[in-house]
């Protein structure tokens, strides 16, 4: 997932600099102050869960999605499931506010497809990173 945002986003970038001749910020120089605000877990089916997230203080797309991935990783890994495949995220930004609604199938076996995460894996790694993995489940 982050490959392909990122990918989008340096394209914006250079679209950007190319109009306004000035040179992007590179995302480490963006100051990161997270402020996680919510979670919410909604079970689709029983493998299928939907995963809204809302923060602030984010530097870009990258921040929430990966916020996202992390309370996935944390749902599914209380559910015994050792994987996720990502099936979709849509995000959006309004006055500081970031939001992600992200889908994900899960499962006990590597399920196929270039999307896969390996959810204790994605747990550790949330931990070492500060992001939360909290989860206020609906189903």
């Amino acid at each position: 997932m982050i490959g392909r945002v990122g990918g989008m986003m340096a394209s914006a970038a250079v679209s950007l600099t190319a109009c306004t001749g000035t040179e992007p910020v590179p995302r480490d120089e963006i100051p990161f102050a997270p402020n996680y605000v919510s979670t919410t877990a909604t079970a689709l089916d029983a493998d299928l869960v939907q995963i809204e997230v809302a923060m602030r203080g984010a530097r870009d797309q990258i921040d929430v999605t990966e916020f996202a991935d992390c309370v996935m990783a944390g749902y599914a890994d209380a559910r015994g499931f050792g994987f996720a495949r990502h099936l979709r995220t849509q995000v959006s930004e309004e006055a500081g506010l970031w939001r992600a609604d992200a889908i994900y199938t899960m499962s006990p076996d590597l399920p196929e497809g270039s999307l896969t995460i390996d959810v204790r894996a994605k747990s550790n790694a949330c931990l070492n990173q500060g992001i939360p993995q909290l989860v206020r489940a609906n189903g």
